[in-house]
Formats: C-alpha cells, structure tokens, sequence
C-alpha cells in the first residue's frame, strides 16, 4: 500500500511556547512532519488537570482548526505536544494507522480517568490497556469532524470525559486502542531505549513494540527518553543538539551579563579557604558578579571575614549573612534568589554551595553560553557514583538511578542532559525568575529539604501567570558533563578541633587534600627525573606545599607540649631514647593514621623506586616534628636511626626562619646545609649512614621526621 505523508497532519495545542513544547517541534522538524499549532498566545482556560478534570479548550481549537479543513482524505494526529517525543516519521506512523483497520484510534492507558463509573462500559482487550486516553488519536477528517460536530461543552469541561463519553455512546464511530502507535509512559518500567545505527527509539518490552509517538503523563520519564530519541544521542554521533541556541560571550558587544552568586555555608566543611581561593581564579570579570554569602557556622567566620576584607571591593555588590543574623538556610536561599529577582539588572544566579569544588575556571562561561534556563555543571565524588543530579525519579518523587546515570557519571555517554534534580552548584536565568518562578518561596517545604523542594517547585509549582495545564508547565533543569568541572567533598567526619582541620582530610577528601598539601612537582618526580642524590645513597625531592608545612608547624606551635629533650621519654617504649630531640609526636595530635597513610602514599611509592626489590608498608612507630633553636637545642649529636630508611622533612626555610642547620652524613663527609621548605630527605637509618644535626645559629628551624620499618 502507498502511503502519502503529505496527507497528514499533526495538530497540538500550546497556548505557551515552553521547552518541552520546542523538543516536540524539534523531533517533528526531523522528519518533516506538518505540524498546526492551535491557541498560541491564547489564554489557557482549561484547568489544571490536577484539582479538577479539564482540557475543554483543546476540544474548542480542535473544532474550530477543523470546520477550516475540507481535503476529506487528509488524516489527522491530534496529540499533545509539552510531553510528546515524535519516534519516527509519517509513513511508518500511516501504515500502523491503516493496520488498525479502523477510521479513528486513540491512544489507551491503563486507569480509568476521570469517571470510574464508566470502567464496566469498556470493552475487554487481549493486549494493550482497555482505557481510551485523550492525549493522542488519529483519524480521517471527516469522521474526526463527526465526532467533534455536536460537542458544545466549555472550556474547563474534560476533554478526557468528552471522548470517552462519544465512544463509548455513540455507535457511529469507530475506534480502537492503538497502542502500538501511542503510549504513555509517565511511570513505566516497561520502556528502555533501543539504539540503532544513527537514531534511537523507544522500545516496550512488555508487547516488543517501537512506537512513533511516545507520550508522557507527565514529564520525567518522557524527559529521559528525550535526552536520545530521534537522534540527540547516539552512539555514533553524541550529542547532536548540544551546541544548539549557543549564546557564545565573545560575540557579545556590551558588558558581560550580571551575575548574582549565592554562597552557602551551612555545615562544617574542609577547605573553605581553597573554595574562596578558586572563586578568586573564576574567569569572570568580578565587576560583572554580585556575591550573596550565606554562613550559619561560626567555625568559618574568620575565613568568609578575611576574604571580604581582602577581596570584597572586587566585586561590585555583597551581601553577607552571619551566623548572628539568626536565619535559616532556606529563608537564605529564598532571599538570595529574591534578590536577584527584583534587580533588574540581575541576568543570572549562579547557586555554589560551600563543598563544591569548582576547579574549571571557565565554570561560569560555559553555563552562560549553553543559554538553557537552568543549567548545572556534573560534579562527582571522587571514587563513587554519587553526583549532583538524579536521572530519574521515583514513583513517589525520591531519587531513582536512569539507565544512563552510571555512563553519565563515569564519562562514558558526553553531553547536555535534561534531568529532574539538580543540586550544589547551578545556574539560573533571572528571567525565569520574574516570570514562571515568580513564587518566594521556592525552596520551602513542609517535607522534603531544600534541594528537593528547589527542584519539585521547578518541575511542578511554578507562577499562576503561566497559563497552561499543570503538567505541562515543567521548567526543563539539565546537566552537562561536556566538560570536567570538579567534584564535591564529603563533609562526613569533619572534626573542628584542631587548629588546621584539613590536615586531617586525607582520608574523607583525598584528591582536595592533595591539591593543598603535596607539592605541585610531586608527580613529576619521576617523569622529570627530580629525584636529586646530594649525598650517597640519599635521596632528595619535593613532597610538602608551603601550606602543609606552614599548618604543620602551626598545629604542633597551637598544641605546645614540646618534649624536654631528655633521655627519660614515657611517650616511646622502654621510655628511654639516646639520642633525644624537642618534639611533638604525631599521635600526641591525634595525627598518626594521617600520617602513615602520607607515608604509604606520597613516600612509599618512591622508596620502591629508588631502592629497587624493596618494599614497604611504612611501619613506623615514631613520626614527629623537631624543633631547633639555639638557645634550646641548636644541633643533634652523630646518632644512627633506629629505622631502615628515613624521612626528614624540611618545613621551613633557611635564610628567612633561621641559619644555620643541615645534615651531615659522616662517613661520606657530605651535607646538606640549605635544606629546601617542603622537601624531603630520605636515607637508610642503619649502619651505613652517621649522621648528625648541624647547628641552628639564629631563629627556628622545623623538621618532620619518621624513622621507618625500625
């Protein structure tokens, strides 16, 4: 049979352009559907489909595009179009047609809305749902006429009773439940993606069907299914409308869009000077940015103080909110984003919550130039599944895992993807915010936290002035992983304590303790070859930022209770040592795991290396930091250490802190007497190297010292 797709036609109602009304276009553009569009720019009249059945006024247009029409072989699909992804083009969707045998189908489901009573008045089905569904039906003109012909109903009446009623009474007419051409799919587990070369379908396991028309009640699943149907992702190509409707800054001829940024300090968190370091680094210009800084923590106020007070007048608005200012988190964002609402001059707000950790410095031009209402850059957790996004959701609004998240997470599928949840770091148009987001309060619920609130409230609540059925008001949020932006810490286990917390976050945080505290050259070392041999058998090379052992002297300086630098010691077994110090050993700080895991993984790594067929746990039962001065202990006698290799830490520098100092191997009249802030030493403890302390002669000279597998 030949079928002419010219004699189809595709008729919607949108009376609002939204974005799930664009992908419907986009998808039919693809295959050169003819598409009418009826009640643009009309005021929506017919309910909310929540509270009460409604939809009359699709009816109404329908009628009225009809009476226009008189070609009687022209066929029709009218459908939905805010949750409705075109699968396929016309002729598949005309021959399906004419296989059902029949001159009107509608679409079925599986409940019987809106008036049970009329459940009995349904035939039996052999597959397929029984109940007729309004959302989508085909047919001939005229008898689509027909059907329409007597309808007098209003606006706000039920489309959905409507047709149920002219069906089921009205012997006249033909009709079947087709659902091989439509379906809905709002909760269904029955529907995965089907990847074929260049496209990508919808396919129903249940009945080993590929719709044309696929159909949501509702917009998360159809969401999901968007992300890839016809063709936005496919395997060959992937992603192919992500650099549609680009707003790239550099054409721009003005001043760079203004940007209100929302910092929240809700819990104790590590790095917080590192996060306003990088806030620094945002490649931005700071005269463009607005800062909103929430802080409830006390334990933080000298680190937001100290950036205001150094870097504030950067920016060309701040507004600061302390822990004095008694107020909640959720009031905070809400005024933050009221802020940004009523300044007319507010093009974006961009949300950064305190534990994230933005190392893309072009973080914020990026969003800008994606030009999607709102938009979040994919952070993970270094080590886990766990991101800023939720691929889908639970039939009860919670978090589900999308058969994509793990590809997405792990960078194995690359783009801009449409999700429901977005958390911790985002952007958002202010204009939304004047318009469909114009309700205060947008974080606020009696039952699920901030975050989740944000996003139900995107999804569902939006401003009475937008006049289109409820489930169709979705502001679509996305995700984008095009590019690697950075992670988000755990804040699990922070302890405030200590004098410098993060140094205890080798384990929580590892990637972020690193950045701080291990010297930029270290994993160059080998590469590089930066291995420096001043004496035999003694290996030289940078482990420690300035910062590690700046907050390491500090810590130990905060503690205080340096040994006496007698032979009697309690702290070590036997409770004598020969060759006494002033110290502080690590456990008397509580530092001792920390440190043997520095040990097995910035020292034992190169001790592999350069002492070849050995290998190390980097047992060590004594790690501690000397101190020197001369009118305390200015040197260290020639001594061996009880130890098979160890390490000596430089953590301060000669010629600004003290003179003097240095290490001198006997046996091979060599020393080193400019020991470099950050460096280590490592040499065999036994036998082979005697060695001792050079005299401090002015200041004070810090060392880390840990003597290895004794």
């Amino acid at each position: 049979m030949l079928y002419f797709p010219e004699k189809l036609v595709v008729v919607t109602v949108a009376t609002t352009e939204t974005d799930g009304f664009r992908r419907f276009l986009r998808s039919a553009k693809h295959f050169n559907y003819t598409v009418k569009v009826l009640g643009r720019g009309e005021k929506w009249r017919g309910g909310d489909y929540m509270s009460t059945p409604g939809g009359g006024q699709k009816v109404r247009l329908l009628k009225e595009a009809l009476d226009q029409m008189e070609t009687e072989d022209t066929i029709i699909l009218f459908i939905d179009s805010y949750d409705v992804v075109l699968a396929s083009g016309p002729k598949e969707l005309l021959r399906k047609f004419h296989q059902a045998g029949h001159k009107v189908v509608f679409s079925s489901e599986s409940l019987i809305w809106p008036d049970r009573h009329l459940e009995d008045k349904h035939p039996h089905v052999r597959e397929g749902n029984r109940f007729l569904g309004a959302g989508g039906f085909m047919g001939y003109l005229p008898n689509i006429k027909d059907m329409v012909s007597d309808w007098t109903g209003e606006d706000h009446d039920s489309d959905q009773l409507t047709f149920l009623v002219i069906c089921l009474f009205n012997c006249g007419f033909c009709f079947s439940y087709f659902y091989f051409f439509v379906f809905c799919v709002g909760f269904s587990d029955e529907v995965v993606l089907k990847f074929e070369e260049g496209r990508v379908r919808a396919r129903n396991v249940l009945y080993d069907t590929l719709p044309v028309v696929i159909h949501g009640n509702g917009p998360t699943k159809v969401n999901y299914l968007g992300n890839y149907i016809p063709n936005s992702w496919t395997f060959e190509t992937g992603c192919t409308v992500c650099h549609e409707d680009l707003q790239p800054l550099t054409t721009l001829k003005s001043e760079y869009p203004l940007v209100m940024v929302g910092i929240f300090i809700q819990q104790p968190t590590p790095f917080v000077s590192v996060f306003f370091e990088r806030l620094l680094k945002l490649k931005y210009p700071k005269n463009r940015l607005q800062l909103f800084i929430y802080n409830q923590e006390v334990h933080h106020e000298d680190q937001v103080r100290t950036f205001l007070q150094d870097h504030g007048h950067l920016y060309q608005d701040v507004k600061s909110i302390g822990s004095e200012d008694d107020m909640d988190a959720v009031s905070s964002r809400n005024l933050a984003l009221d802020m940004c609402r009523k300044d007319k001059n507010c093009d974006y707000f961009f949300n950064l919550d305190i534990e994230v950790v933005l190392k893309n410095e072009d973080t914020l031009k990026i969003l800008i130039e994606q030009n999607l209402p709102v938009v979040a850059p994919m952070i993970t957790r270094p080590g886990r599944l766990w991101s800023n996004f939720w691929g889908a959701l639970s039939a009860d609004g919670f978090y589900a895992r999308s058969e994509d998240y793990v590809d997405i997470v792990q960078g194995r599928r690359v783009g801009v993807w449409n999700v429901p949840y977005v958390s911790s770091v985002y952007l958002i148009k202010a204009d939304l915010l004047r318009s469909e987001l114009s309700d205060y309060q947008l974080f606020q619920s009696n039952t699920l936290d901030a975050d989740m609130a944000f996003c139900h409230n995107i999804r569902n609540k939006v401003s009475k002035r937008q006049k289109v059925p409820v489930y169709c008001r979705a502001i679509f949020m996305y995700v984008t992983n095009l590019h690697t932006f950075g992670r988000i810490l755990s804040t699990e286990n922070y302890q405030t304590n200590h004098l410098h917390n993060d140094l205890w976050q080798i384990f929580e945080n590892p990637a972020d303790w690193q950045d701080r505290y291990i010297h930029e050259n270290y994993t160059r070392i080998m590469k590089d070859k930066l291995i420096e041999t001043p004496c035999p058998d003694v290996y030289w090379f940078p482990v420690f930022t300035d910062v590690a052992c700046n907050h390491i002297v500090q810590e130990m300086e905060h503690f205080g209770q340096w040994s006496g630098g007698n032979n009697k010691d309690s702290r070590i077994q036997g409770g004598y040592e020969n060759v006494p110090t002033i110290d502080i050993h690590m456990n008397q700080v509580n530092y001792e795991k920390e440190w043997h895991k520095f040990l097995l993984d910035y020292i034992a790594p190169i001790t592999e290396k350069m002492y070849p067929g050995y290998y190390t746990k980097c047992s060590s039962p004594l790690n501690f930091v000397v101190r020197y001065k001369p009118d305390e202990q200015p040197l260290l006698v020639p001594h061996h250490d009880a130890s098979t290799f160890t390490i000596n830490i430089a953590l301060n520098s000669k010629g600004v802190d003290y003179q003097g100092g240095g290490c001198r191997f006997l046996r091979y009249d060599c020393s080193i007497q400019a020991p470099r802030k950050g460096w280590a030493l490592m040499h065999p403890g036994r036998l082979t190297h005697y060695h001792e302390g050079l005299p401090t002669t002015a200041g004070v000279r810090y060392i880390a010292v840990s003597f290895v597998d004794p």
